[in-house]
């Protein structure tokens, strides 16, 4: 017989940086044992901020899978910006490269809504234009 899911969470920590909290109290489940996992699981994302969608269990046992980091992250980082712009449509904070765009929208291609390449980037440029970034598009002789 299956387990009875008692409920779904999706939750962000710093790779390698979780640790019982009341956000893993609320779900039920052996907090130290999740915390070991997730820490063990992240080593090779050190520093990253990892989404995680953890399905907890009645008999206090758990499953959980690793999402990749937001594009919003990925963003900032790429363009070295402490922050995104809070009225994005007059003040620009950053400008990065429609190559440095594939790259972010490659790595994030498997949670993304996306089909192929393309699209996955029109997802990316519309984060960073809501952030204040400018993408710079390459010109045709430019492309890869």
């Amino acid at each position: 017989m299956a387990k009875k899911i008692k409920r779904i969470a999706k939750l962000q920590f710093k790779a390698v940086q979780a640790k019982p909290g009341p956000e893993l109290a609320s779900l039920g489940i052996n907090m130290p044992q999740f915390c070991i996992a997730f820490n063990d699981a992240t080593k090779t994302r050190m520093g990253d901020v990892v989404p995680v969608v953890i399905t907890a269990y009645d008999d206090k046992s758990f499953d959980f899978v690793l999402k990749t980091t937001p594009a919003a992250v990925l963003l900032k980082r790429t363009a070295n910006i402490e922050k995104g712009s809070s009225s994005s449509k007059k003040e620009k904070v950053a400008t990065i490269t429609e190559d440095k765009i594939r790259e972010i929208a490659e790595y994030k291609m498997v949670d993304l809504n996306a089909n192929d390449i393309e699209k996955a980037m029109k997802i990316i440029e519309g984060t960073a234009r809501n952030m204040g970034i400018v993408v710079e598009k390459l010109s045709k002789g430019e492309q890869k």
